[in-house]
């Protein structure tokens, strides 16, 4: 599944716009059909082959996946360095991170996913791009964050949160600290949120990736089924 000509004849791309700069999304061949639908945040890098093994197994699922492409053409980063740097501007400019993810959810909806049956999910840089996305209240029933950044500026002010919330977390992810962790807790209780989190043992950071080498593939098994199962309460 993970070749390049499976990709190519499964995902489509989709070309998008946030003002002048383009953006390359992809979608599953089933768009057009009126289902469910998963918008995928990628990790730090932009559009990569564990997003797309997502998109390919969700459409097995029955839902309609969408990968948003949130750097846009020509700068996708081309190397770790560039890519802190990358994420690190979404992250801290939030703002503009949720404006790419709506404009991602108006592209899934576009290609007929269901339009009060999506869910956001999003691994690494993707699954803070989760967590924003319940944050800025967008038009979705819930998110899952996998292996994202918890943290978040403290000086924003807890609001109320509307969708449905899993956190996926490493037990091991040295980026995550308890204070990070608390916080959130704090956060979703002070939001009124449907929230749980689940944390995987003897797991690091990209547990999730099998190309990674903090591949945990018995966690990461686990957590792909607790993905389903969320996303079947909520969806289906």
């Amino acid at each position: 599944m993970a070749s390049g000509n499976l990709f190519g004849q499964s995902l489509k791309t989709v070309s998008y716009q946030d003002g002048s700069q383009k953006l390359n999304g992809l979608v599953t061949s089933n768009a057009g059909k009126k289902l469910p639908g998963v918008l995928i945040l990628p990790a730090w890098k932009g559009i990569d082959e564990e997003a797309k093994t997502a998109a390919l197994e969700l459409q097995k699922q029955g839902y309609i996946a969408f990968i948003a492409d949130i750097y846009g053409e020509g700068k996708i980063p081309t190397n770790s360095e560039e890519a802190a740097k990358s994420s690190g501007y979404y992250k801290k400019n939030y703002s503009e991170y949720q404006k790419r993810i709506s404009l991602a959810l108006e592209q899934l909806k576009k290609n007929g996913a269901i339009a009060d049956k999506t869910v956001v999910i999003g691994y690494c840089f993707g699954g803070t791009g989760a967590l924003e996305s319940a944050r800025g209240n967008l038009p979705v029933a819930g998110v899952v964050s996998i292996h994202g950044s918890l943290g978040r500026d403290q000086s924003r002010k807890n609001e109320k949160l509307n969708a449905k919330i899993l956190v996926e977390n490493p037990a091991d992810d040295k980026g995550v600290t308890p204070d990070d962790y608390s916080n959130l807790i704090k956060e979703m209780n002070d939001g009124n949120a449907d929230w749980q989190i689940i944390t995987y043992a003897h797991s690091k950071h990209t547990f999730t990736d099998p190309k990674s080498p903090d591949y945990n593939e018995t966690m990461a098994k686990r957590a792909w089924n607790h993905t389903l199962l969320f996303l079947k309460e909520i969806l289906k």
